[in-house]
């Protein structure tokens, strides 16, 4: 891994910690762990996703640490221990998932950008074997990712949930909750035809509205002790997340979108990821500002609900 001068810059703007002290005791300090992997091998479209952490750490430097609830978040602390880097997928794996089990036996609330979403298997992995209970997966997408493989692969981006399923401590696709989705691949067709699904389409969300959608989250998932959030940028209509390797339009508002993250936090979110922000596919850089907000305002939810913000 490797720390730049934006993740230097972001500890200060985020909280931060003291300069004199180590990683180890900066992390073991942190209310939330931060770190990227910029990989984007398993995509199956367009590439552009391995640009996503330094992009949306490059965005965070003009903004205040507070919320759009006028939150003051700066009193908190925030460490960003720096990228996973590798082309070799094996190589990220194994590492992504002995960070992870980690940060989780100790206890630590984190972040992970992505990478397309391929790079969440490797951080479910490293959850799956630090927790001895279930654990569930909200997945906000435009797409299903239960492929059992896709372009020959089992660990494309678009097998993330179903690789997931197979963990010992997800175990079932009841553990998993699906919103915003709209495409679906043959197999994944078949697949929750056959096997208990919780899915929210987007047209379905439209209908039902935020408040109804968090309710049906909730009947479903409260009777878990951890549950693992993971955003692809991708949920969002290409209006408001343009830059991203498969958009799909239809999709959530950004108002959507940020609604929906508050209520969830009231469930007992171990990290969250967001994945597939692909800045080089959009001048304006939509994503990045999207993915920027979204992490962002995430965190503000966390440390509402374990320390109090003001």
């Amino acid at each position: 891994m490797r720390k730049t001068d934006e993740m230097i810059k972001n500890e200060t703007l985020w909280g931060g910690l003291c300069s004199g002290m180590s990683s180890e005791e900066k992390e073991k300090e942190a209310d939330i762990v931060v770190f990227g992997i910029p990989f984007d091998g398993n995509v199956s479209y367009r590439e552009g996703a391995k640009d996503a952490p330094a992009a949306i750490r490059e965005s965070t430097i003009p903004i205040p640490a507070t919320t759009e609830y006028f939150e003051d978040m700066s009193g908190n602390k925030v460490v960003d221990i720096g990228d996973f880097n590798s082309e070799d997928f094996e190589t990220v794996y194994l590492d992504v998932e002995k960070k992870v089990s980690e940060l989780v036996k100790n206890r630590k609330f984190f972040t992970m950008i992505g990478g397309d979403h391929s790079v969440t298997i490797p951080v479910l992995s490293g959850i799956n074997k630090a927790i001895d209970h279930e654990f569930g997966v909200i997945h906000i997408d435009a797409h299903f990712d239960l492929c059992d493989e896709l372009g020959g692969s089992k660990l494309s981006h678009g097998c993330t949930e179903r690789r997931a399923i197979e963990m010992d401590n997800v175990g079932k696709s009841e553990n998993i909750f699906f919103i915003g989705i709209r495409s679906v691949e043959p197999d994944e067709l078949i697949y929750i035809r056959e096997n208990k699904v919780n899915v929210i389409n987007a047209a379905e969300y439209e209908r039902l509205g935020t408040e109804k959608v968090i309710e049906s989250v909730k009947e479903k998932m409260s009777h878990l002790k951890s549950i693992y959030l993971t955003v692809d940028i991708d949920c969002l209509d290409p209006a408001y997340s343009a830059g991203t390797g498969t958009p799909k339009f239809g999709g959530l508002t950004s108002r959507q979108l940020l609604d929906l993250l508050r209520g969830l936090f009231d469930l007992p979110i171990i990290g969250f990821d967001v994945v597939e922000v692909a800045p080089s596919l959009d001048a304006s850089m939509t994503s990045v500002y999207a993915g920027q907000r979204i992490i962002t305002e995430c965190w503000g939810h966390h440390l509402r609900k374990t320390k109090g913000l003001k």
